[in-house]
């Protein structure tokens, strides 16, 4: 298991509830490892980051910024970590 803020836990939840558009749209098709079988996680804390979609398997986290798709492989945009 990965270590996390646990204070980060309320924010994670409520971040679940209160996804974008765009988030919504994209988890319709990650969920129930739809994706070739691939299981995701969303709001994942990582360490003192919150992602949005998180594969189980692979470890290269899904963020979106400005409401565009990012791909953050293993947090190397902001700090390493993983």
């Amino acid at each position: 298991m990965l270590s996390y803020d646990k204070q980060l836990k309320t924010l994670s939840q409520h971040l679940r509830k209160k996804m974008t558009d765009a988030e919504n749209m994209l988890w319709l098709k990650l969920r129930r490892k739809q994706l070739k079988g691939h299981q995701f996680y969303r709001q994942k804390i990582i360490g003192k980051y919150i992602v949005d979609f998180y594969p189980v398997r692979n470890n290269a986290p899904l963020g979106f910024e400005s409401q565009r798709l990012e791909f953050l492989t293993g947090f190397t945009v902001r700090e390493p970590i993983l």
